[in-house]
C-alpha cells in the first residue's frame, strides 16, 4: 500500500470514528463513558413524522434538542438522567395544532392548556381571522372586554409598528406548556384600518393595510388568516385580500381562510380563495374543509376534485380538518352581517324597526342560509352566563324557542341581547361519510379549531374537539376504521403542518430537531369528550415533551411551561 493510500485510509477511519462518537445532528452517540443524555426513550415503535413505515428505535434528548435516533437497543447502555420504557408504545413528533383558539390560557390564564397537552399537542398556531395585535383604538373597541380585565391592561402594549411581535413576546413571558405562534388576522388588519365600517377601503387605507401586513410578517406572523362569514371580516373585499397577500408574499407567508361560504356558494368561495392565492403569489389553505348543510353534501367530492385540479395547475393549495361531523361558531352567525356594521349590532337588535328587518332576513329562504335552511333543531346553543338562561345550556335552538314561546329567529335575537353576543352554537350540519373521505386526502392536515381548557375549572359546554381531536384520529380513524395509516395520520399532525408553516426544525423525529415528542399507546388511545359532556380528557397519551421538558408524564400534567414563541419565515428578529 502506498504512503498516500495509507494516509487516506487513516483519515477516513478517523472521520468515521469521529462521526460515530459525536452527538450532533449527524446522529452519533456517546458511549457509556461519554456525555450523558437527559432522556432516553427505548423499546417503542418510532413513527418519525415523514410518513415512512414505523421502526423499532431509541430516541435520545439532550437539552432542548433530539440528540439521536438510534436502532433499537443501541442506547441500552448510554448514560441518561431519565430513561423511559416505551414498549408497546408509539414514539412520535409532538402534534402541531394549526388552528388553535387558546388566546386566554396562553396569555391571560395559567398556560397549561391541559385539554391540548393530553392529546399530544406541543405547538398551537393562533390567528383565525382575528388577533389582538397589532393594536390601536379601533381594534381595542372590538376585542377588549371589561376595562378592568387582564386583556384591557395588556392590550396597549401591542400598539405600534411591532405590536404583533410584542404580543408574541408577552405570551413567551407569560409561560406556557406548549409552543405558540400565529397568523395575522385579516379582520384585525381591517379593524385596525377601518374600524367596523363596511365597504371597500380607500387607496390610503389600502396603504395602511399593506404596512400592517409587512410589519407583522417581519415580526413573525405565519401569513394572513381570514374568516369571511363573521363581521367585520366578512366586509373584506376580494381586492383588499389580494393586496394584503401581495404585501405578504416577499415574506413567504401563506393565506389561510375560513371561506366566505361552506354551503350554497361553496365553489364560488373556493374560486375567491384561489384567486387571492394566484394574484397575491402565495400558497392557500382552507380551514376546516367541509360541504355544509344536507343539500350540499353531494358537493364534497367535487370540492376535493377542484383542489386537485388547482394543484395540478400549479397553485399550492391545502386544507385543514378536525375529525367531527359537527362544526361550531357564534350564535350571532344566524344574524345577517349588515346588522353588525359599524359595531351597532346590539343597538340594531334593540331598534324595533331594524329588528323586524333582521328577523325577516333570518327567515327569508333567499337570505342568510346559516340557520334557517337546516332549521333550529340542527343547532345546540352553549355558553350561557346569565343565571336565568342557564337552563337552556346544551339544548337545541328549536327546543329553546318552544320553551320561550316564540319563533326561533325572535329567540335568537332575544338571546343575543341578553348575553351581549357571547353565545356559541354547535352545528350538526355535516356528513360523517364526507369527513372520512376528505380526511384521507394527502393535502389535508389536522387542526382542532378550538382553544385549550382545564377540565377542573372549565364551565359550560364546548365542542369536544377541544379535548379529543388527535386521539380521535388515532383511535377512530386509524385503529378502528382504518381510514388512515398510522404513519399518514402522524404526518398530517406533524411534519405536514410544519411544512405549511415553513417550520424547518420541528415536526420530525430527527437528530438536531427541537425535542417536541409524544409517547402514546396505539391500542388504547381514544377521545372521551362528547357534545353533552365535553370536559373529559382523552386517554392513551402517556408522555409529552416540549423543547426537551416533560409536560405530561405517565398521563399527568407536570405543570412545566417550557413553550416558546414560533415565528414565520419572514421574521427579521430586528425590533
Amino acid at each position: 500500500m502506498s504512503a498516500v493510500r495509507s494516509l487516506a485510509l487513516t483519515l477516513t477511519l478517523a472521520l468515521i470514528s469521529s462521526s460515530c462518537a459525536g452527538a450532533g445532528p449527524a446522529g452519533g452517540a456517546p458511549g457509556p463513558a461519554g456525555e450523558p443524555y437527559d432522556v432516553v426513550i427505548t423499546g417503542g415503535r418510532v413513527v418519525d413524522g415523514t410518513g415512512n413505515p414505523w421502526f423499532y428505535g431509541d430516541v435520545a434528548i439532550r437539552g432542548d434538542r433530539i440528540a439521536r435516533i438510534a436502532p433499537a437497543g443501541a442506547l441500552a447502555s448510554a448514560r441518561a438522567a431519565r430513561r423511559i420504557d416505551a414498549t408497546n408504545m408509539v414514539v412520535a413528533p409532538g402534534f402541531i395544532d394549526i388552528q388553535s383558539h387558546s388566546w386566554d390560557p396562553l396569555l391571560w390564564a395559567d398556560g397549561r392548556v391541559v385539554s391540548k397537552v393530553t392529546q399530544g399537542v406541543t405547538s398551537e398556531i393562533l390567528g383565525e381571522a382575528t388577533t389582538p395585535a397589532p393594536s390601536n383604538a379601533n381594534l381595542e373597541a372590538l376585542v377588549i372586554g371589561p376595562s378592568d380585565s387582564a386583556q384591557a391592561k395588556l392590550q396597549p402594549l401591542f400598539r405600534g409598528d411591532h405590536g404583533f411581535g410584542s404580543w408574541l413576546d408577552a405570551m413567551e413571558r407569560h409561560g406556557n406548556s406548549v409552543n405558540f405562534g400565529s397568523y395575522l388576522g385579516a379582520a384585525t388588519v381591517r379593524a385596525y384600518t377601518m374600524g367596523q365600517r363596511a365597504g371597500a377601503p380607500t387607496a390610503a387605507e389600502l396603504d395602511t393595510m399593506r404596512a400592517v401586513v409587512r410589519h407583522s410578517m417581519a415580526d413573525g406572523a405565519f401569513g394572513i388568516s381570514s374568516a369571511l362569514i363573521y363581521p367585520p371580516g366578512s366586509f373584506a373585499t376580494t381586492n383588499e385580500l389580494v393586496e394584503e397577500a401581495k404585501a405578504m408574499a416577499p415574506f413567504h407567508g401563506g393565506y389561510i381562510t375560513h371561506m366566505r361560504s361552506e354551503d350554497d356558494q361553496l365553489f364560488e368561495a373556493m374560486d375567491e380563495a384561489f384567486r387571492i392565492g394566484r394574484e397575491g403569489g402565495v400558497r392557500v389553505d382552507i380551514y376546516h374543509l367541509k360541504a355544509s348543510l344536507h343539500r350540499n353534501w353531494g358537493k364534497a367530492a367535487h370540492m376535493v376534485a377542484k383542489i386537485d385540479s388547482a394543484r395540478q395547475a400549479g397553485l399550492d393549495v391545502g386544507a385543514t380538518m378536525y375529525p367531527y361531523p359537527a362544526s361550531g361558531n357564534g350564535l350571532d352567525a344566524c344574524i345577517p352581517d349588515w346588522a353588525s356594521a359599524d359595531g351597532k349590532l346590539m343597538a340594531n337588535l334593540q331598534d324595533p324597526v331594524v329588528r323586524a328587518r333582521i328577523v325577516r332576513d333570518m327567515t327569508d329562504p333567499a337570505g342568510t342560509p346559516l340557520c334557517q335552511v337546516e332549521g333550529p333543531a340542527a343547532y345546540m346553543v352553549v355558553g350561557f352566563r346569565d343565571s336565568t338562561l342557564k337552563k337552556y345550556e346544551g339544548k337545541r335552538l328549536a327546543e329553546i324557542a318552544e320553551a320561550m314561546g316564540k319563533p326561533w329567529a325572535e329567540a335568537v335575537v332575544d338571546l343575543a341581547l341578553a348575553e351581549r353576543g357571547r353565545l356559541s352554537k354547535i352545528n350538526f350540519t355535516m356528513s360523517e361519510d364526507n369527513v372520512r373521505m376528505q380526511i384521507a386526502q394527502p393535502w389535508v392536515v389536522i387542526g382542532t379549531d378550538a382553544g385549550g381548557f382545564d377540565p377542573d375549572s372549565a364551565r359550560g359546554l364546548v365542542h369536544p374537539r377541544a379535548y379529543g381531536s388527535y386521539p380521535r384520529i388515532l383511535g377512530t380513524y386509524v385503529r378502528d376504521t382504518h381510514v388512515l395509516r398510522l404513519e399518514d395520520a402522524v404526518r398530517k399532525m406533524t411534519s405536514a403542518v410544519a411544512d405549511r408553516l415553513s417550520l424547518r426544525d420541528r415536526g420530525l423525529l430527527r437528530a438536531g430537531m427541537f425535542a417536541d415528542v409524544v409517547v402514546f399507546d396505539p391500542a388504547t388511545i381514544a377521545d372521551r369528550a362528547t357534545y353533552d359532556q365535553p370536559h373529559q380528557l382523552s386517554v392513551g397519551v402517556r408522555d409529552v415533551f416540549v423543547n426537551g421538558v416533560a409536560v405530561l408524564s405517565e398521563g399527568k400534567h407536570t405543570g412545566a411551561r417550557p413553550g416558546r414563541a414560533l415565528r414565520g419565515p419572514g421574521w427579521t428578529g430586528n425590533r
